[in-house]
């Protein structure tokens, strides 16, 4: 199967374990609940869940299916991002196309959707695997999403805005963090599904936190060379803010070439695991050359 089929299957079996495992729209309340299937069912790249799919797959096509996982994981991604357009942090109207929550529905009701994703996020861990297999995966989740991490990275960067004294190890902080964590999460809990040994587990976190560093530089360099409709959401809003970026702190040439090195860095992380680790050093490189 090429890389293409296999990417689109794995997009296919996220949307429809999306469809599975939210509540439906009409369980009450059903604002909230629709909500929340308004803002996982935007579309979008499903970096996360694929990763998910992909490590598993890496490991043993046979270990227990990973869709609860990959759900759990485009859950918490999609809280970020709810919480991450709000008035109240960077007040964004468009997401992936469309109106952001707090524009579709009210500040409130997005407010509590992202709420709810956050924590149905550990209930799908919690309720669809064996206890010894689901402790692992929640502990993954929870620190990956929490306050030295994927929360950790978006308050520095809060308060980074229109700072001059924002060092290369602050950015590196923010986005290692902010970015890079879930992504490094996503492949991590794939590897734990398959029962990878704590080597593979290490490994493959460690392609992870590059990949990771690579997709933020990329989306650096696009905030400032697309435009809103090719990128999904409002262009030249960090500019705007006054962050600081890799685009602002290196400039675009250098920029361009740190997120060469890293994606570099992430598919010989990749070679490290011994496994036939193709479709995750293709997917790399596809999103170093990516477009939105």
């Amino acid at each position: 199967m090429s890389f293409k089929e296999l990417f689109k299957g794995y997009v296919s079996q996220t949307e429809a374990s999306i469809d599975r495992f939210l509540p439906h729209a009409s369980t009450r309340p059903e604002k909230l609940h629709l909500a929340m299937r308004y803002a996982m069912q935007g579309g979008g790249k499903r970096l996360r869940p694929v990763l998910v799919f992909a490590a598993k797959d890496l490991f043993n096509t046979y270990a227990p299916d990973a869709s609860a996982a990959a759900v759990a994981v485009e859950c918490v991604h999609t809280y970020s991002l709810i919480h991450d357009d709000l008035p109240c942090m960077d007040n964004d109207d468009l997401r992936r196309g469309r109106a952001t929550v707090h524009k579709a529905f009210d500040e409130s009701t997005a407010l509590l959707a992202g709420d709810a994703l956050l924590t149905h996020s550990f209930a799908l861990l919690s309720q669809n695997y064996n206890p010894e297999i689901g402790i692992k995966l929640v502990r993954e989740l929870a620190l990956a999403a929490g306050s030295e991490r994927l929360i950790g990275g978006q308050i520095e960067d809060l308060s980074a805005e229109k700072r001059k004294d924002t060092s290369k190890e602050d950015l590196e902080f923010i986005h290692l963090n902010k970015t890079a964590a879930m992504i490094e999460c996503s492949l991590v809990l794939g590897a734990i599904l398959a029962e990878a040994s704590n080597d593979s587990l290490e490994k493959i976190r460690n392609a992870g936190r590059h990949l990771g560093l690579a997709f933020q530089i990329i989306d650096d360099i696009l905030d400032v060379t697309s435009d809103n409709t090719t990128l999904g959401k409002t262009v030249g809003k960090d500019a705007k803010a006054g962050k600081t970026t890799f685009v602002t702190m290196h400039g675009l040439n250098e920029a361009t070439h740190l997120a060469q090195a890293a994606t570099l860095t992430a598919i010989q992380a990749f070679d490290t695991l011994n496994q036939d680790s193709s479709f995750l050093k293709e997917l790399t490189t596809s999103l170093a050359d990516r477009i939105n």
